[in-house]
């Protein structure tokens, strides 16, 4: 009979730290990486119900893209908790004030909606410029997402 793949326990579990450059990358598919890795599913030892991800830098979150007419047309919906309180912003007017709650609220969406998510988003840190202050956690790039090739014109073959 083979042996069972060992558990993961908690005292197991170390997190690394990664950097992220959102310059010029498209922001679901940055947050979809980023949510990857505050989730640990890039670990062999991931579990759905421990905190196995690690800490996320991202880098320039004012130069970060939005495809299509989404900068015009997708709009940001918060309440002030008073009556009458909502308040909506177009996602040009939110890159513009600020450009990190673009990304913080993309990547809070592909999180569990429950203690476990939101103490994964606290691992989440996003900064305007190219500087961040975790030099200390000595954190290491993530390689930036490979561009998809532009799709072929269709011919009469095709």
């Amino acid at each position: 009979m083979a042996s069972a793949t060992p558990g993961v326990s908690v005292k197991d579990i170390r997190h690394d730290w990664y950097v992220v450059d959102a310059t010029n990358q498209v922001l679901g598919r940055l947050a979809t990486r980023v949510a990857w890795l505050l989730l640990g599913k890039h670990r062999p030892g991931y579990v759905p119900y421990l905190d196995t991800g690690d800490f996320v830098i991202v880098t320039n979150a004012e130069k970060v893209r939005l495809t299509g007419r989404k900068l015009e047309e997708k709009v940001y919906r918060r309440h002030t908790g008073f009556p009458g309180g909502l308040r909506e912003a177009r996602a040009r007017e939110v890159q513009a004030k600020h450009p990190q709650r673009l990304i913080e609220d993309a990547v809070r969406g592909m999180l569990p909606k429950s203690k476990l998510g939101r103490k994964q988003i606290k691992k989440l840190k996003v900064y305007r410029g190219p500087t961040h202050p975790h030099d200390a956690q000595k954190p290491k790039p993530l390689a930036a997402a490979k561009a998809r090739p532009a799709a072929r014109p269709k011919t009469e073959a095709n």
